[in-house]
């Protein structure tokens, strides 16, 4: 059983950014890490379903959702695994990550482990936009 993981996300350019990920004693996953590169803003952060993002989100498909809930925010248990909400970049370009989530998991069926980790241009709008 995994109890910890690494994600690597990287842009079109050279910019990389490491996500470190560990399950806890009570079942919680802790996402710590730093994003550089971003706009100051909130940005969107989320699991989606394929480990592809050839093309972007195009082939890494919607937000993973084994359990086929609605888009909530991260506070909510009525939501899609992956919404792990937003993150808020300073002037220098930087998010610093630390979530604490209860949905996610590193292993077994619902496992966030093989999906891609994204950082959208926008804020998460947790569903509304599409209301």
């Amino acid at each position: 059983m995994a109890t910890r993981a690494v994600f690597v996300l990287k842009d079109d350019g050279l910019r990389q950014s490491t996500i470190y990920s560990e399950q806890k004693g009570n079942g919680s996953v802790v996402v710590l890490g730093s994003i550089t590169g971003l706009t100051e803003d909130e940005h969107g952060f989320h699991v989606l379903l394929f480990g592809d993002n050839i093309q972007g989100c195009t082939s890494s498909g919607p937000h993973f959702n084994p359990l086929s809930k609605t888009h909530h925010g991260p506070k909510n248990q009525e939501r899609h695994v992956g919404n792990l909400g937003s993150v808020a970049a300073g002037k220098d370009g930087v998010a610093n990550v630390s979530v604490e989530d209860s949905l996610i998991v590193l292993s077994g069926d619902h496992s966030i482990i093989g999906h891609t980790m994204v950082v959208h241009e926008e804020p998460d709008d947790f569903g509304q936009r599409w209301k």
